[in-house]
C-alpha cells in the first residue's frame, strides 16, 4: 500500500504518555538485547541553519527508520521516515515535534520508574517550554507523585505553566523563586532547560535523589554540574553511546577526574538486571537522556498502525503495492 504521511495532529490522536512509556521500555530493553541498533544524532550546518540526523534499525519491529530536523532563528521543524525491513519500501513520512516530546518524556518516566525510591511522591522541575511538561506528565504516569516544584528564571511563564500542568495532572503543581527550592529534599529532580550552564548548585542534592537530566545534547552545554556528578553513586545513560557522544554534562567532571565512562551503565541493561541501578534508599543517582532514534522508530510504528486501525493520514504517490 502507498506510504502514509501523518500530521502532528495525526498523532496526538493515537498514542498518549502511558502508551508511549511503554512502548520507550521495550525499545530500550531491545536496543540492551541487540535487538535494535542505534545511530546517534549527527548534525551538518550552514549560516542560520542546523540539520539534526539520526537512526535506528529495529528487528523486533520489522521496521527501520531515520528522524531529521531542521533548528533556525524560526524554531525547529521534525520529520520521521519509516521503512519496512521486509522489502525496503518506505511506509510513512510523520510529523515528529510532539512524537518526540512524548518520547523523551517517556523515557525519564521509565527511569525513574526504576531507578527513584519506592516512596518518591514529589518531583523538582527545572524548565517550562514542551519538553518540561512532558516530562512531569511522564513522571506522573509513572508514579503517584503528590507535588511538583517548578523553577525557571520568568517567573510568568512559571505561574502559568503551574497552573496549566495542575489543571492537567490532578496534582499540586507549585513554583518556586530560587533553584534550590526545586532540589532539597525532593527524590527526583528533572532538568528540562535550554541552558549551556548548571541550572542548581549539586550541594542541595540530598540523598536518595535520582537527577533525570534531558535538556542538553551539545558537548558544550551542561545543564548539572561537576557536583551532581560527583556525588553519584551510578550514573545510567539512555545508551552510554549516545551519551559519550554528546552528553555535555559530564565534561567538566571528565576533565575534573571524578568521572569516568567506564562508570556509566545503560538504562537498558539496568532494566535487564545486567548493571545495578539503585541499591540503597540513600543513593544518588544520575540519569541522563539524550534521546535516541530506536525511541523514535518505535513511537513512529506504533503511531502507524493505530493511524492504519483509525483510517488516518494522507497517502502519498509512492511506497509499495
Amino acid at each position: 500500500m502507498p506510504a502514509l504521511y501523518l500530521t502532528e495532529d495525526d498523532v496526538r490522536k493515537v498514542v498518549d504518555m502511558p502508551a508511549a512509556i511503554n512502548i520507550v521500555e521495550r525499545a530500550i530493553k531491545h536496543l540492551a538485547d541487540g535487538k535494535a541498533t542505534n545511530v546517534p544524532r549527527n548534525r551538518a550546518s550552514a549560516p542560520g541553519i542546523i540539520l539534526h540526523s539520526m537512526s535506528s534499525a529495529a528487528e523486533y519491529l520489522g521496521t527501520c527508520g531515520w528522524k531529521q530536523y531542521t533548528t533556525t532563528k524560526h524554531g525547529a521543524r521534525f520529520l520521521v521516515g519509516l521503512y519496512d525491513n521486509a522489502g525496503g519500501d518506505i511506509a510513512a513520512l510523520i510529523e515528529a515535534d510532539y512524537l518526540g516530546q512524548l518520547r523523551t518524556g517517556a523515557v525519564t518516566g521509565v527511569a525513574v520508574r526504576r531507578l527513584a525510591r519506592s516512596d518518591a511522591n514529589r518531583v523538582g522541575v527545572f524548565g517550562t517550554g514542551a519538553q518540561a511538561r512532558t516530562q512531569l506528565e511522564a513522571v506522573a504516569a509513572a508514579l503517584p507523585i503528590k507535588q511538583a516544584l517548578v523553577y525557571s528564571r520568568d517567573a510568568q511563564r512559571r505561574a502559568q505553566f503551574c497552573e496549566t500542568m495542575a489543571s492537567r495532572l490532578g496534582i499540586a503543581v507549585e513554583s518556586v523563586a530560587e533553584p534550590a527550592a526545586a532540589v532539597r529534599g525532593l527524590p527526583i529532580v528533572v532538568t528540562a532547560t535550554t541552558s549551556k550552564t548548571p541550572v542548581f548548585n549539586g550541594d542541595d542534592v540530598g540523598p536518595g535523589t535520582v537527577v533525570c537530566a534531558v535538556g542538553s545534547n551539545w558537548l558544550n552545554k551542561a545543564e548539572i554540574d561537576t557536583a551532581t556528578v560527583a556525588r553519584a553513586a551510578r550514573v545510567v545513560c539512555d545508551d552510554v553511546a549516545a551519551c559519550r557522544h554528546e552528553a555535555g554534562d559530564f565534561v567538566p567532571a571528565l576533565e575534573a577526574g571524578v568521572f569516568r565512562w567506564e562508570q556509566a551503565v545503560s538504562l537498558g541493561d539496568v532494566l535487564a538486571g545486567r548493571a545495578v541501578g539503585r541499591t540503597t534508599d540513600d543513593d544518588v543517582l544520575v540519569f541522563k537522556s539524550v534521546g535516541l532514534a530506536v525511541e523514535d522508530v518505535a513511537m513512529a510504528t506504533d503511531i502507524l498502525s493505530q493511524a492504519k486501525a483509525a483510517n488516518l493520514g494522507t497517502p502519498l504517490p509512492f511506497g509499495h503495492d
